[in-house]
């Protein structure tokens, strides 16, 4: 019995992609509803909540002093990290990250990072001894697909409105004015979109039960000109060169919508 179930949700699905229908009823390209809400966590510097569907998360940013990389000395840090709660899903267990949550983090950190959302250099303050470290935790509340999206939108969100303090340096020692923080200097706002690929068809922002029958996965982070800084394929299919370049066609249009979601 227990077998025979994912069967018959797997044909169901199936099914109605085959005839241009999914089962809550979006179009291949639609997105479920959006909502994104900054200054969620009191204590942190800068946080969002993102619900796509029934999809939740929260993301914190914590910024410290440290020092820069010895390769790098002149630039500040940018770090991700994830936590899959076991609330979140059945799935989820406690413990060490899983594969998942270590794909999450590194897909969403290769996004912000290589889209450049962050002007690292005006996050250092003495070359070469310390830096701004920025730290992005995320959080899974809920999951019912499409955790990249999420996670992308949500530290784009969180980062650009995140704070921290005005910073100089007097006689060599560091002062850091709480009293008048500044924003982080935001350069870009790049953006993922996911396409899982069910019997052949490429459709956007994939359900928990859309995820669990998909042959393959796509996730394709831009920046706000439509070049591409990450790009991440999951699954056991392959995909073909025309499906992939009408995925990025298509995250093009997409991300511009997600975009009207940032504060």
């Amino acid at each position: 019995m227990v077998n025979i179930v994912p069967e018959i949700t797997r044909k169901s699905i199936v099914e109605l992609i085959e005839n241009g229908e999914r089962a809550d009823g979006r179009s291949m390209d639609e997105y479920r509803d959006i909502s994104v809400e900054v200054g969620v966590i009191e204590k942190a510097e800068g946080s969002a909540r993102v619900k796509i569907g029934n999809t939740q998360l929260i993301v914190g940013i914590k910024p410290q002093l440290g020092e820069p990389f010895a390769d790098t000395p002149n630039v500040g840090v940018l770090m991700t990290n994830s936590e899959l709660l076991p609330m979140a899903s059945p799935s989820f267990e406690p413990g060490p990250p899983d594969e998942r949550s270590v794909e999450l983090a590194r897909v969403t950190d290769r996004c912000l990072r290589e889209g450049q959302i962050l002007d690292l250099e005006k996050l250092c303050i003495i070359e070469g001894e310390k830096v701004w470290m920025i730290f992005v935790d995320i959080h899974v509340l809920d999951y019912d697909g499409n955790l990249m999206d999420a996670a992308v939108l949500g530290s784009v969100a969180a980062l650009t409105s995140a704070k921290i303090p005005n910073t100089t340096v007097e006689d060599d020692k560091i002062v850091l004015d709480e009293e008048n923080p500044v924003a982080l200097p935001v350069k870009e706002k790049p953006l993922m979109c996911t396409f899982a690929k069910i019997n052949g068809e490429l459709i956007n922002d994939p359900s928990l039960e859309e995820e669990n029958v998909m042959n393959a996965r796509i996730s394709i982070g831009v920046r706000e000109d439509g070049s591409i800084c990450a790009m991440q394929k999951g699954g056991e299919m392959p995909l073909t060169k025309e499906e992939i370049i009408s995925a990025v066609n298509r995250t093009i249009e997409k991300t511009k919508e997600l975009r009207e979601y940032l504060p």
